[in-house]
């Protein structure tokens, strides 16, 4: 799965202030729901918060993979958001979160859900590319470090 493929301007936000662990989850969703017909709001938050009750999906460093299934989606949808500040998520390592690569998948792509996590984990792995997203001014500069890494 190409990261290029996922992200999209109008599915990604920079600096969002936000305080609360369901609240960015809403933000989340509303994006989600406003850039794909596909997707209704409440569905998005119920699939992200189910998850989360199976254990956090911050993954540690600031980061964080929300991830759920959607019974009627045709196509994975990606929301990337980054908050100021850092917020409490629950994260492996304890540490707040202040990026957030959110995906809905539809309901019956397991692999490929599987495959798109590991893909998106790999690339915010590069701390080159982690730095330039937490000193990103816009989202044109959030999406220019995960696809292009001549960005840098």
């Amino acid at each position: 799965m190409n990261i290029q493929a996922l992200v999209s301007l109008d599915r990604t936000e920079c600096a969002v202030q936000c305080n609360s662990k369901k609240r960015i989850l809403e933000i989340i969703s509303d994006i989600a729901a406003e850039t794909n017909a596909e997707i209704q709001k409440e569905d998005a938050l119920n699939a992200l918060l189910s998850r989360e009750k199976m254990g956090s999906t911050g993954i540690g460093n600031g980061i964080a993979l929300p991830h759920g299934r959607l019974a009627n989606l045709s196509k994975v949808t990606a929301v990337v958001v980054t908050t100021t500040p850092a917020i409490a998520f629950d994260a492996i390592d304890d540490k707040p979160v202040d990026i957030f690569f959110a995906i809905l998948v539809p309901e019956n792509q397991t692999e490929g859900h599987l495959q798109t996590l590991a893909t998106i984990a790999g690339k915010l792995s590069q701390k080159s590319i982690v730095k330039t997203i937490r000193n990103a001014e816009s989202k044109e500069q959030v999406i220019a470090a995960l696809c292009d890494e001549a960005a840098q």
